[in-house]
């Protein structure tokens, strides 16, 4: 009897493709929905929000490539294509302006950077109580108004009245009265100085939370073996906390053109406008004052694709070097 050839089942079976991404993706999100569907309820809110308030705006920057005109509108405006860059880069303000929001910008985040991580790692190490309280004393300068701060800080700075010039009096360190706010070798400590002292504490509470979320029983075990205080916090705290420190800076480098025009415009004097004119008050003005809205959302246009080529840039090179990244 001759061997007949067996065949598998499997052949009798049809052929099962495997689910593309889109469609593993759009299963995963189906259940996570039923799971969770509390949760996005929630979320509706937030979403609406940032379609009101963030994406629907976005149509106005067409008018950075518009002749704009009150009277017809954005959509009835005519299109100038890059006539209003053109004039930015050829404008005789353009490089003092650069320079000064990139000097201070970075000077700010030079030195208002590290001081809330060392006030938080500080705070880590004291009783709680007492490091509860100190938070609440660091946290209320966040919420005082800039108005309030430029003010305050004009009265210390005062030439005759001011805590600053007293003080320098008594210890004999000058003769004379200093305008603090009228010199612009000034205007940049001053900015970073009463800005650090307004907005230390609230920094600070992001690198608390992290620094709440490491284990107890790691520092437990470290001491069991011998370690001190110092070493972890070299060995324990830092590294915990490091994800959150590289994250913050990647943020922070998002933002390193757009310097307030509040306070500094708040803080400008004549004498200090070679130091002080930054991109956000030559929009202030140029929009609002002088009303050339065209020109001066093509200057904002400017300083945001500079900021999102830097974040994208800094998150690269974090991604690369510590694999902690915001995408």
């Amino acid at each position: 009897m001759k061997n007949t050839p067996t065949i598998s089942r499997n052949a009798y079976q049809p052929c099962v493709q495997a689910a593309s991404p889109l469609q593993t993706g759009l299963r995963t999100f189906n259940k996570s929905l039923k799971l969770n569907y509390q949760l996005y309820l929630l979320l509706i809110p937030v979403i609406i929000n940032f379609i009101i308030f963030a994406y629907v705006p976005m149509t106005g920057v067409q008018i950075a490539f518009k002749d704009y005109s009150i009277r017809k509108g954005i959509w009835g405006s005519a299109w100038c294509g890059f006539e209003h860059f053109e004039r930015l880069f050829t404008s005789a303000n353009f490089a003092p302006i650069f320079w000064n929001t990139l000097i201070l910008s970075v000077l700010n985040m030079l030195f208002s950077f590290p001081i809330p991580i060392i006030l938080a790692l500080l705070l880590n190490e004291i009783n709680h109580r007492v490091s509860g309280a100190f938070q609440t004393i660091f946290i209320i300068p966040h919420f005082v108004s800039v108005v309030v701060v430029v003010g305050i800080l004009v009265a210390f700075c005062s030439p005759s009245t001011g805590v600053i010039n007293v003080l320098l009096k008594r210890l004999n360190l000058i003769d004379e009265s200093i305008y603090f706010t009228r010199m612009s070798q000034y205007f940049r400590p001053s900015y970073i100085i009463s800005g650090i002292w307004q907005s230390v504490g609230w920094d600070a509470v992001i690198y608390i939370s992290a620094l709440s979320a490491i284990d107890p029983t790691i520092y437990e075990a470290a001491s069991i073996d011998g370690a001190s205080r110092f070493k972890q916090l070299l060995k324990i705290t830092i590294p915990s906390v490091l994800p959150t420190i590289i994250i913050m800076l990647i943020l922070k480098s998002g933002k390193i053109m757009s310097v307030g025009y509040e306070k500094v415009y708040l803080m400008q004097t004549t004498t200090t406008l070679d130091v002080s004119e930054v991109i956000s008050t030559y929009v202030y003005k140029k929009g609002i004052g002088k009303q050339e809205f065209d020109y001066a959302t093509a200057v904002g246009l400017f300083d945001s694709v500079i900021n999102l080529s830097l974040l994208a840039i800094v998150n690269r090179i974090s991604k690369k070097v510590s694999e902690v990244s915001l995408w």
